[in-house]
């Protein structure tokens, strides 16, 4: 491991200003009536048993990586299930999916791709991918480059809500693999190209859809958490309870072999501060079950 390898702020992006973001914002915009902000899924009140609960994101700079290596279908794929995951945290079923496609010159084929991609992905989930909007805006966006976002819309009853308050001191955190980098810290991941290729599947494996695995966990987990920028511990960190902590258990499993290539390239403390490590989803619960991988506990 080098001594002082690059790091994600070096790189173009601060998750400090990001977390700043959220804390100046949170005044105006729950002064609109809003509820859970900063969680991985905004909730609304939709009558007095039911709520909405929704995420939108971006694919942020992975396609940069993945269109000249003939993998943007797999981006697609990353943003229906990144949305559709960060909803079903709290407990909801996902209902529907927006997209929005913007680039300096619109390509049909790439276009294509990237709705295919999400469409699977709806498809094996059951959401419905409704409509969205395609943006050709070359005074905003670099020649060849493309943004791809989507918004997923669900639902959850008031008493299934997933929420974290009840979680205690001795509850366990049981990890769930990732299918690899998945589509958070790429511009950290460029820069690791720049001085060492790498063409392992698990670089632009799409990211994994963990719906089943929620429907399984509902009735016991506590709270769940979707491993995606700021890594297993700062994703914890959004669902516990003040005054709680996570101690993580880092050897608890095998990291896929992406994650040993940018060991090479980038410290430990950076790794696990932005990237998911192997583990893509997380669920607290109050005892493990057989065969669940325990990767840390909460003190």
């Amino acid at each position: 491991m080098a001594e002082e390898g690059p790091t994600y702020d070096a790189a173009g992006v601060s998750l400090a200003t990001a977390d700043a973001v959220v804390a100046r914002l949170r005044a105006a915009v729950e002064s609109t009536g809003a509820e859970s902000f900063g969680a991985f899924a905004a909730l609304h009140p939709l009558d007095e048993h039911r709520l909405l609960a929704a995420s939108t994101d971006s694919i942020g700079t992975k396609p940069m990586v993945a269109r000249l290596r003939g993998a943007l279908r797999n981006c697609g794929a990353d943003m229906a299930a990144h949305c559709i995951n960060d909803v079903i945290t709290c407990g909801a079923e996902p209902l529907v999916l927006l997209d929005y496609v913007a680039s300096a010159r619109i390509e049909l084929e790439q276009v294509a791709e990237l709705v295919e991609g999400a469409a699977e992905v709806c498809s094996a989930a059951g959401v419905a991918l409704i409509g969205g909007e395609t943006a050709e805006m070359p005074d905003v966006y670099r020649e060849d480059e493309l943004d791809f976002a989507a918004t997923c819309v669900g639902i959850v009853d008031r008493e299934a809500l997933i929420d974290g308050s009840q979680i205690e001191a001795g509850d366990v955190v049981i990890g769930f693999p990732s299918a690899g980098v998945h589509a958070n810290g790429f511009t950290l991941v460029r820069r690791v190209l720049e001085e060492e290729d790498y063409d392992g599947e698990d670089l632009l494996a799409p990211t994994r859809l963990y719906l089943d695995t929620a429907r399984r966990l509902r009735g016991r987990a506590l709270a769940f958490a979707h491993v995606t920028g700021g890594g297993i511990a700062g994703n914890l960190e959004r669902v516990l309870p003040a005054g709680r902590s996570a101690e993580i258990d880092w050897e608890a499993w095998e990291r896929p072999l992406v994650f040993r290539w940018l060991a090479r390239h980038v410290d430990e403390e950076e790794l696990r501060r932005v990237f998911n490590l192997g583990i893509g989803w997380c669920a607290v619960v109050r005892e493990a079950e057989p065969g669940e991988r325990v990767i840390g506990r909460i003190a």
